[in-house]
């Protein structure tokens, strides 16, 4: 049996540089980090919906029971000044053209009753979004599509680890100019808001304060883990986000060598992100398929149809890969397999 890779009691079916990945009961996982250890849980957890879907998603009734227990496994692990962001879609009460309540119940109870603070709402637009539900959308026509899920940044104090410089958007053509020549566009005035801007208004600060709204199409049709899902022939992850959605997070909340973690890791977006921007990552899937999958996010174009079978049949094997090999030597599929008994000095968990 393959000794523990930076957790204690369980084995990774992959490691990378910077990051591992785990197959198994995410509550059984969590129980295994530090306390105080990690600065960011960033992760869209299988939805509340009526109809069941082919990643496990629970009924509404008792979701929220469900979702508080790996809530508090989140507080106990985050640093003090660590997140907690959790992605939450919509959902209409069964057989009626009623929104359910549940993901606005989920921050009460995680707020009363467990000690997280709500940061700050976050809601995620994706205009690429299918009309849904389709009773009520495509059939009688009686209300719009849903495109918004709501982004809930949950902190263990008032005062949470958090930069917005690092996540400012693009100026607008306008305020390119206005900026350019300040006195042509803009003058200093007291505006009927009661708001005084000066003459500061004008500088050049990098870039916009980014809203709470994040517009971010979810229609990727290529990329390294589609592009591997076909070459082996395998079911991509039905419910991905995209990966501008944890970057922004990630970026906003986390230094670099801080560590993030996704408890409901599906094709471990958050993972890639975490790796790109080098942070250290640790995500837990309980689908071993979806796991070894996920794996094609971290290599190339220059790994061969056969590498990539040969890992993912591997880890659906249970052996633990090590696809640092695959990504700098790319030569030799023996020694990317952990060999039992070994042991990777560098943990995450230091």
């Amino acid at each position: 049996m393959t000794k523990n890779l930076f957790l204690r009691d369980t084995q990774a079916a992959y490691i990378t540089a910077v990051g591992a990945a785990y197959c198994g009961d995410s509550l059984e996982l969590l129980q295994q980090l530090p306390n105080d250890s990690v600065q960011l849980v960033m992760t869209s957890p299988p939805f509340a919906l009526q109809r069941q879907k082919e990643y496990g998603n629970k009924e509404q009734h008792e979701y929220i029971d469900w979702l508080a227990k790996f809530a508090t496994l989140v507080h106990q692990k985050l640093r003090p000044d660590g997140s907690f962001v959790l992605d939450l879609g919509g959902s209409y009460e069964k057989g009626v053209p009623v929104r359910s309540l549940y993901n606005f119940r989920i921050p009460i109870r995680l707020c009363d009753e467990i000690g997280f603070f709500l940061a700050e709402d976050f809601y995620w637009f994706n205009p690429s979004k299918l009309p849904s539900p389709i009773e009520w959308v495509n059939k009688r026509k009686i209300r719009a599509k849903d495109s918004v899920n709501t982004v809930w940044w949950f902190s263990k104090t008032e005062f949470p680890k958090a930069d917005i410089s690092k996540v400012l958007a693009p100026y607008s053509d306008r305020m390119k100019k206005l900026l350019n020549d300040p006195e042509k566009y803009y003058q200093p005035k007291l505006r009927p808001s009661g708001h005084d801007i000066g003459k500061g208004f004008g500088k050049n600060n990098g870039g916009s304060i980014p809203s709470n709204l994040l517009q971010i199409s979810n229609s990727e049709s290529n990329g390294q883990y589609l592009d591997g899902c076909k070459t082996v022939s395998v079911k991509q992850h039905p419910a991905r986000f995209p990966t501008k959605l944890p970057e922004f997070f990630i970026r906003f909340l986390s230094d670099p060598d801080d560590l993030v973690v996704d408890i409901f890791a599906g094709s471990n977006t958050t993972g890639q992100v975490a790796e790109a921007e080098n942070r250290r990552w640790l995500s837990f899937e309980n689908n071993i398929e979806y796991v070894a999958a996920s794996t094609f996010r971290f290599l190339t174009k220059k790994n061969s149809q056969e590498e990539m079978q040969l890992i993912y049949n591997q880890i659906c094997e249970g052996k633990t890969i090590d696809l640092t090999k695959y990504q700098l030597d790319i030569q030799s599929n023996i020694t990317a397999v952990v060999k039992p008994g070994t042991y990777v000095q560098t943990s995450l968990l230091d």
